[in-house]
Formats: structure tokens, C-alpha cells, sequence
């Protein structure tokens, strides 16, 4: 059997050293995302066979990510299988990219049935195109930024810290209540987990800013590495009633992101309309599309070719 474990703060470092290392540039694997919103998939973890694997539950049904790392894929593959079997569960994985199904295919060809969904894929952006919004495919988005320093000749950006955590708070709940938060279980979830990320900033690893205007905040956002060349950029608030809030904290923050990270994630659109084409208009790099992975017709263990 695995010996998982509840996902801590404390377990940064134990499951950074493998996710970092990778290549894989799925938001799922953001420490950050992991461990703020656990309290929602019960999320756990272990290493195995030099990889990192992770066990969660989604909508009552047990699911697992692709381990991460270097080994025997085939066995620890296996294991998972078993460990499914023992909760009384079928076997099945999340966030499954499309090299990740070549490894599968690889080491046990025909076995798994891949689904992919649209509204699940990450938005993958370069750095450089969010930083600099050159060219004229950003030319849009230089006329907010542009119409917004206008407007606002005395804004003021400033990195996310200790002391104006609570100042971020104020604004989500001003956002909260402009959006009727409490009435979506999406919304409310999503709030349980910024609150969690922002109490616990320094802990976690996040990296922020936000603006100020006339001394108050009107727009903030924060993120962490995915990888070794990749930002993922996890929040992203303003107020509404400020035209270009948005944009502006969007180009300020990348302008901030270390060089070396080449991409820079903003997530999934989960399907929501006016998310869509908000992700869209910035002209992603990739659109990293993700799969749920099923045993085919949930095969016996026993009767696998291993």
C-alpha cells in the first residue's frame, strides 16, 4: 500500500524538488494550488519510486495525477491501479497532457481511454508578450493600459506583503459582494482558497503585487513557479469600476516575473463565456489541453501484462 499523506504548507520543499524538475506545465502542479486548495479535494501525496504522486477527491470519485519524476513508471502505474482498487475505487487520472499519454501509451499500449476537455486546458503565455503587450495583436490591450495611465497619473504599484495582506482582503470582499460570491459554490470555493493563500503568503512561496490609487487598493494579484520555466499566475482582482484595473496589474506583474521563466500560466476558463475571451484576447503561446485517463472498462490488475 502507499503511505499518502494530507498535504502541509511544510511539504513544500518535498514536493517542489520534484515538481520544479519537471517539465510539465500544468497549473494543477503549483504548490500553491495543491496546498490551498486542499480543503476542497482532500489532497494527498507520496513518493514513489522516486516520483511524486498525488491522490485526490473530486465530486465523490477518487482520481490521481500523473506521477511526477524519474523511475519505473510501469510499477508505480501499477500501484496507483492497486491503490484505487483498495478504496473500492475505479482508476482514473486528471490533468493528463498530451506527452504524459505518449508515456502511458508507451509502457501499457491500449490500456487507457483518454477524454479531453475543452474548458480544462490552460492558457500558456510568453513572458515577454504580457510584459511588453508589443505588436499588433496587442494593440487593444495597450489602448486600456494607455487610457488607464491617463486617467490615473498617480497610481502606484507595489509588491504584496505582510502589511497590506489585509488591504488585498478588503478588495476581494469588495469584488465578493459586486459578484455575489456566496450565492456560487465555484465563487465561494475560490474565495476559501484566496483567503487560505493570502494568510499564508510568505509560507507558501507566493510572489504578488497590486495598485494603488488615491492610497487604496483597486486591483492585486499573485502567483508562484510551476516549473523551471514557468510563472503561473493563480489571482487576479480588481475593481471593476476602474477601466483597465485588469490590464494594468496584468502588465505590471509580468513586467515583475523573474526572466528565467520563459512561460507564464493563467489557468483554465472552466467554460465560463466572458473568461474565454478575456483568456483568448491576450493570444496565448499554448493552449495546454488536459485529459482524464480511465482504465479501459476498469481492466482486472491481474490480467494486465505487466
Amino acid at each position: 500500500m502507499i503511505a499518502f499523506k494530507d498535504i502541509e504548507i511544510s511539504d513544500k520543499e518535498a514536493i517542489t524538488k520534484y515538481t520544479m524538475t519537471s517539465d510539465r506545465r500544468n497549473c494543477d502542479l503549483s504548490f500553491s494550488n495543491l496546498c490551498s486548495w486542499r480543503f476542497l479535494y482532500n489532497t494527498q501525496y507520496a513518493i514513489v519510486n522516486n516520483f511524486l504522486v498525488l491522490r485526490f477527491w473530486r465530486d465523490g470519485e477518487l482520481a490521481y495525477m500523473m506521477p511526477v519524476g524519474n523511475g519505473n513508471l510501469k510499477e508505480t502505474i501499477k500501484l496507483l491501479i492497486l491503490d484505487a482498487r483498495a478504496q473500492g475505487q475505479p482508476f482514473r487520472m486528471l490533468g493528463v497532457c498530451k506527452g504524459m499519454q505518449a508515456d502511458l501509451e508507451n509502457i501499457l499500449p491500449d490500456k487507457f481511454v483518454y477524454t479531453t476537455t475543452r474548458d480544462l486546458a490552460d492558457y500558456i503565455y510568453l513572458r515577454t508578450d504580457l510584459a511588453t503587450l508589443k505588436g499588433k495583436k496587442f494593440q487593444s490591450k495597450r489602448n486600456f493600459t494607455n487610457r488607464f495611465r491617463r486617467a490615473n497619473p498617480n497610481y502606484e504599484y507595489a509588491p504584496i506583503t505582510p502589511q497590506n495582506i489585509d488591504e488585498c482582503l478588503i478588495l476581494e470582499e469588495k469584488w465578493c459582494k459586486t459578484n455575489d460570491c456566496d450565492e456560487f459554490e465555484d465563487t465561494d470555493n475560490e474565495r476559501k482558497a484566496l483567503t487560505f493563500a493570502l494568510k499564508n503568503f510568505e509560507a507558501i512561496g507566493l510572489t504578488g503585487g497590486l495598485l494603488r490609487l488615491d492610497g487604496e487598493i483597486i486591483a492585486f494579484t499573485y502567483g508562484m513557479p510551476i516549473n523551471h520555466d514557468t510563472f503561473g499566475v493563480h489571482v487576479e482582482k480588481a475593481d471593476t469600476e476602474i477601466e483597465g484595473a485588469y490590464a494594468m496589474i496584468n502588465m505590471e506583474f509580468a513586467n515583475r516575473i523573474p526572466e528565467e521563466y520563459t512561460y507564464i500560466n493563467r489557468e483554465e476558463d472552466l467554460g465560463v463565456p466572458g473568461l474565454r475571451k478575456a483568456k483568448l484576447s491576450y493570444n496565448p503561446a499554448i493552449l495546454l489541453e488536459k485529459s482524464m485517463v480511465n482504465l479501459l472498462q476498469d481492466e482486472p490488475v491481474e490480467l494486465i501484462n505487466w
